[in-house]
């Protein structure tokens, strides 16, 4: 185990360098082109599922690309062509993270981290939604390197807001992401937070149910 868990790391770091090579050469051709660099390049991802229907395909399988970006010029073109979070039915899932992470508890810069979990009124959700994305998208909130990137799950009674970081044991970092969030979405005191790392939900199969922390 050892082995595979080192040969898991070597090509992580392999695909970094790989991925900061393309970065740099990417901004210099933004640059050449007038266009204004976003600091990561993101993508966006959906999930729909079939209300009360089981399938044998794997929850991986169903995640799909909408379209990634790395400009401002970009994100725009992107976000003006999405569906409105109230538009959607339900189950359906949106992701926005940083290229090179899937929106899965197992892929290699989740896997040791959490999320921190906002259950929202279906009449605002899109709106914080929108902040979140924008504040994400403009590297805005605080350990910003520490953030792995956001979901908001459409459900038939609540929406429900999640935020997911690298490392779920750094608590400065993992409260001063809640602190940022609080700010940034300018939430009323009466919305709770909650937070639950990864490994608890592969254990209880779970997103959002038995949370660990509450603030």
């Amino acid at each position: 185990m050892e082995s595979v868990s080192v040969k898991n790391e070597n090509d992580a770091n392999n695909n970094n360098q790989a991925s900061s090579d393309e970065d740099r050469e990417r901004l210099v051709l933004d640059l050449k082109a007038g266009l204004h660099p976003l600091r990561n390049k993101f993508v966006f991802w959906y999930t729909r599922r079939t209300p009360g229907v089981r399938t044998q395909t794997s929850y991986e399988d169903n995640i799909k690309k909408i379209a990634d970006f790395s400009t401002v010029e970009a994100f725009w073109v992107c976000y003006c062509h999405l569906s409105r979070p109230s538009t959607l039915p339900s189950p359906t899932d949106l992701h926005l993270f940083k290229d090179g992470i899937r929106p899965l508890w197992e892929d290699f810069a989740n896997r040791n981290g959490g999320k921190w979990i906002i259950r929202l009124k279906k009449a605002v959700s899109g709106r914080f939604w929108e902040d979140l994305v924008l504040a994400l998208v403009g590297d805005q909130l605080d350990y910003g390197d520490n953030i792995c990137g956001a979901v908001l799950s459409i459900r038939f009674n609540e929406d429900i807001l999640s935020v997911w970081n690298r490392n779920a044991s750094d608590h400065q970092a993992v409260m001063a992401l809640r602190d940022s969030i609080k700010r940034h979405l300018k939430l009323p005191h009466s919305y709770v937070m909650e937070y639950k790392p990864h490994d608890a939900s592969l254990r209880d199969n779970s997103s959002y149910r038995n949370t660990r922390l509450r603030g």
